[in-house]
């Protein structure tokens, strides 16, 4: 949704609205009548409605806005007037109009306006009342504190506006209204202002805080409504929008200062009441006057301009001589003198830089975090990443610092049951040895123990490690006084590590788990040592929040409660908490996550070329090739990519139908194959859709799924039953001139958990599908490729060769891709119905990501290590089975397993909650599972190619761990 620009170019004139028509827009949209009496305003109109019959007979302000202002904008007001009157501050509220919208709308000329009608607040505005009193001072501080604390969590669309009242853009406003300033000296007196006070803010701007403020909170909008003139009301929402916090507080206090304009200083007592509403950080105390001289640079020049485009503009020229004063009151002292008086009058002594170089601002931030770009490719498992790292910051720059809350990558560890320290409870610098480090804080020196000092101040106090000390335990430092030297630790490099305590004797590690941290809630030494604060980029229950405002219900998602996984790494994930877990689940991602080989390639292409299959290039055909080479029979001579395991299923529909000239289809119950129309008609998994089997459509006939472990038929010898029942549907089918045109099913029965069909299932179930004119699919989505270790392909374990199979998922590693193999003439039979192509289908990225895949399956030994590590795994399962009845059976092959977990051995009855509970407690032993089946009771194994037999072994003993406490 757009939003208003400042700097787009559109003058700010206001709408050309008579009383006359306001009071006629009153009486159309909202049924008001009465007369309208024009209230000044900078860029909108407003009226005071006085109504004169019936039941309104009271006062209303009716609003009509800049045609700039979108309506989220205005709707964002509305809720935040909503808001402040939920919290009893007394502000206009929004009235509906007859159509029950607040927001309404009026075409004048070329121009549409938004309209509002809003109640109208009795009380008399402070702007003219003369001198202020320290008791209105405070009150007004006070007032404003409120309305941002009460904003502080607030959200809507329509907040991120770029307006020239936003203190963020005050150097870009001043300079380009200046030109508007006719006297030389005013002009170049704000400009100089603006470029010393934007310099001086420079230093602190990343650490302030951000959030949604009123950027109004001023005399003119603060209204009284009783004697004395204590300030009671706030009015005029219009400049609502995200901005610094503490611009709230200096928007308010410019506003004060042509009411005390020889004494500056007197605002300070605003400056109190706001902070105890909304305690000011260390750096919003550096940046508040700086913004507080911003804030009456950008009142003069925009005065000056609004007059210049719209002169009859009685509003802006009567605040002409105020904003002024204001300006040169704020100017008039330094900004040292302010901050001192402010500091002084808060009770917060400034602090020093602990180095020269953070003072001059002259640090490079390091980034351990789990999205860190330099510990991509496995660097993060180095022992020396860090200082790797650190090392070639240091190249550019003095001091490199890594921060306070990272949850550091560096410090993960795989395959572990237990959370692992990765939270930093303090500030890391690296620089070089023998570096002066001084005394953020006027303090005693606590303790003196080798490279460690511990300086105890006025409410806090700060450890700081890695210096050769030049102080003793006992002695006063006062800040900027000089600690000691940076002590080497290695290659003329020093660590110095820096934590915030509560007391001199609250000592604690420098790393903690996440669960400690939260527990431990250590605070951030950054104010402390001029450092500007972090904030991780970690809120799992922000992001689900976020993906469930915009993903429907029906959109999956793992766990309860799901961790943020943010990078993976060959067989694991890991948590932007830095919790690394065992991923078990991922078929996709074949060759492991985040290869070096196929990333390097992909990123290559893409530098490239990219583009869709209709073109001529080399890539395609290099995968399509390897594909034909690798199918199970030299008959499979054509292949058609495509970009998923769905369109894969389709199209090997399509084929099928088009090629028999029938539309038939036989699947197996219990089987998935994907969501598109086509590949859904198929899928009759109950669990995926309840109502699978009750809403088929026509030609999909569904045969009994040969499960020798629970189906109707039970045991290694139960093909021929089975096959029986598949015939007898068959001639079924025929005597009711319903031809098959296929029989589609996964070779190995991956939904069901892996379970294997009974030996001459499938070649009876071709034999017989081939004698009645149908054609054979081999859905090998997510068996195939290698992943049962002893095959390639599924069908190979029960030696049959299909005419079509589907394939996708372990293709791409993760990059969409998927293919069709099949016989050149059913390929062909498409031409019967036109062209094919599929737009990422083929293309020279996905083919390049498919090809590297192969690469990696074929050098890396992967399928091999399917069939080493799937052979142990099976082995240490079943040793696990003898002593946990819960497992029932383990199914599959290779790196395609299912537990099947069940209450009772003979009866069979699925243990599918406790096969939840399994996962959710293997998560938090660091092992990601998931339940498949219709019955959700079989643990599906299913991990990257590329597992070890140590991650074997820990997946078994996390297993057996949860067993045991399930």
């Amino acid at each position: 949704m757009s939003v208003s620009d400042f700097f787009d170019g559109q003058e700010p004139i206001r709408p050309d609205v008579t009383e006359a028509e306001a009071a006629e827009l009153a009486e159309q949209l909202y049924g008001i009548v009465g007369a309208a009496s024009e209230i000044g305003s900078n860029q909108d109109r407003n009226f005071r409605i006085d109504a004169t019959t019936g039941l309104s007979a009271m006062s209303y302000l009716l609003k009509v806005d800049n045609h700039a202002f979108a309506a989220h904008e205005l709707e964002a007001q509305n809720t935040a007037m909503a808001i402040l009157a939920g919290r009893g501050l007394r502000v206009p509220v929004p009235i509906p109009g007859l159509d029950g919208s607040t927001v309404q709308t009026w075409a004048s000329g070329d121009k549409t306006h938004s309209v509002r009608m809003m109640s109208f607040l009795d009380g008399k505005s402070l702007v003219d009342l003369g001198a202020f009193e320290p008791e209105t001072i405070a009150a007004l501080g006070r007032i404003s504190g409120e309305v941002a604390q009460a904003l502080t969590h607030f959200e809507a669309p329509g907040l991120e506006r770029t307006l020239q009242w936003d203190l963020r853009n005050a150097q870009r406003v001043v300079e380009q209204l200046a030109p508007s300033v006719a006297d030389d000296t005013m002009r170049g007196r704000v400009l100089g202002a603006a470029v010393e006070a934007s310099a001086r803010l420079s230093r602190v701007q990343n650490a302030l805080r951000v959030q949604p403020i009123h950027g109004d909170v001023t005399d003119d909008n603060v209204l009284a409504s009783t004697e004395p003139h204590l300030p009671d009301s706030v009015v005029d929402f219009g400049d609502l929008a995200h901005g610094w916090l503490v611009a709230e507080l200096a928007v308010t206090v410019a506003s004060i200062l042509h009411h005390v304009p020889d004494d500056p200083l007197a605002a300070v007592v605003a400056i109190e009441a706001f902070d105890e509403q909304v305690p000011l950080t260390d750096e919003e105390l550096t940046a508040l006057w700086p913004l507080v001289v911003l804030r009456g640079a950008v009142l003069v020049v925009s005065g000056q301009y609004q007059l210049a485009v719209e002169g009859d503009n009685n509003y802006a020229a009567d605040r002409t001589e105020h904003e002024w004063q204001a300006f040169e009151a704020a100017e008039g002292i330094s900004y040292d003198e302010a901050e001192s008086a402010i500091r002084a009058a808060l009770g917060r002594p400034k602090r020093a830089a602990l180095l020269d170089a953070i003072s001059r601002g002259d640090v490079t931030m390091l980034d351990f975090s789990v999205t860190s770009p330099g510990l991509d490719g496995g660097l993060w498992q180095h022992p020396d990443a860090e200082w790797e790292l650190a090392i070639k910051a240091l190249g550019t720059s003095p001091v490199a610092v890594a921060p306070f809350g990272e949850y550091r990558l560096t410090k993960a560890v795989p395959n572990s049951r237990d959370e692992t320290a990765v939270f930093a409870t303090g500030w890391e610098l690296f620089l070089a040895k023998g570096e002066t480090l001084r005394s953020p804080i006027d303090a005693e020196v606590a303790s003196v123990d080798g490279t460690t000092v511990i300086l105890s101040g006025e409410g806090v106090a700060v450890l700081i490690d890695g210096l050769k000390p030049s102080v003793s335990a006992g002695s006063t430092v006062a800040a900027g006084d000089k600690l000691g030297r940076v002590a080497p630790v290695r290659d003329g490099y020093g660590r110095v590590a820096v934590q915030q305590l509560a007391n001199p004797d609250a000592t604690f590690p420098l790393f903690v788990t996440p669960s400690e941290a939260k527990e431990l809630a250590p605070q951030d030494p950054a104010a402390l040592i001029g450092l500007a604060p972090v904030n991780p980029k970690f809120d799992p229950e922000g992001e689900q929040l976020r993906r469930s405002r915009i993903f429907a219900s029906a959109q999956e998602r793992y766990y309860l409660k799901p961790p943020q996984i943010e990078r993976g790494w060959k067989e694991f994930l890991v948590g932007g908490d830095g919790r690394v877990y065992l991923d078990m689940v991922n078929n996709v991602a074949s060759i492991g996550h985040a290869h070096p080989r196929q990333v390097k390639a992909v990123a290559r292409q893409l530098a490239m070329l990219n583009t869709n299959s209709r073109f001529l290039y080399r890539a395609l055909a290099d995968l399509s090739e390897r594909l034909v080479e690798l199918a199970p029979d030299p008959s499979l001579d054509t292949v058609l990519l495509v970009n998923s395991g769905t369109e894969a299923v389709d199209l090997a529909l399509r084929l099928a139908q088009v090629h028999t000239g029938r539309r038939h289809v036989v699947a197996l119950r219990e089987g998935y194959h994907g969501w598109s129309m086509g590949a859904d008609a198929i899928t009759t998994s109950a669990y995926d859709n309840p109502s699978a089997l009750s809403n088929r459509p026509d030609w999909v006939e569904i045969a009994d799924v040969p499960n020798p472990y629970r189906g109707r038929y039970r045991g290694a010898d139960s093909a021929p039953q089975y096959l029986a029942d598949l015939a007898g549907g068959l001639e079924r089918m025929v005597a009711d001139d319903r031809h098959p045109a296929a029989f589609i099913s996964e070779p190995v029965l991956g939904n069901a958990g892996g379970v294997v069909p009974p030996d001459g299932y499938l070649a009876g179930a071709y034999d017989l599908v081939r004698e009645r004119g149908g054609l054979c699919i081999a859905d090998e989505v997510q068996v195939g490729y290698g992943r049962l270790g002893h095959h390639f392909w599924g069908v190979q374990q029960q030696g049959v060769v299909p005419d079509i199979i589907s394939v996708a998922k372990a293709m791409g590693n993760g990059y969409p891709l998927g293919a069709v193999i099949t016989r050149r003439e059913i390929a062909e039979s498409l031409s019967r119905e036109g062209n094919f192509f599929s737009s990422a289908g083929g293309s020279p990225v996905s083919s390049v990501a498919g090809l590297a895949v192969l690469d990696v399956i074929r050098d890396e030994k992967l399928q091999e290590n399917a069939a080493q590590v799937g052979d142990h795994l099976v082995a240490r399962l079943a040793e696990l089975a003898e002593r946990h009845p819960i497992i029932g059976a383990v199914h599959g092959m290779g790196l395609y397993l299912g537990i099947e977990l069940v209450r009772d051995r003979e009866t069979l009855e699925p243990a599918t909650l406790e096969t939840a509970a399994l996962c959710e407690r293997l998560l938090q032993l660091g092992v990601i599972m998931q339940p498949t089946s219709e019955r959700q009771n079989v643990l599906k194994v299913k991990p990257p190619l590329c597992l070890s037999l140590d991650s074997a072994d820990f997946f078994v003993d996390a297993l057996d761990v949860a067993l045991g406490s399930n």
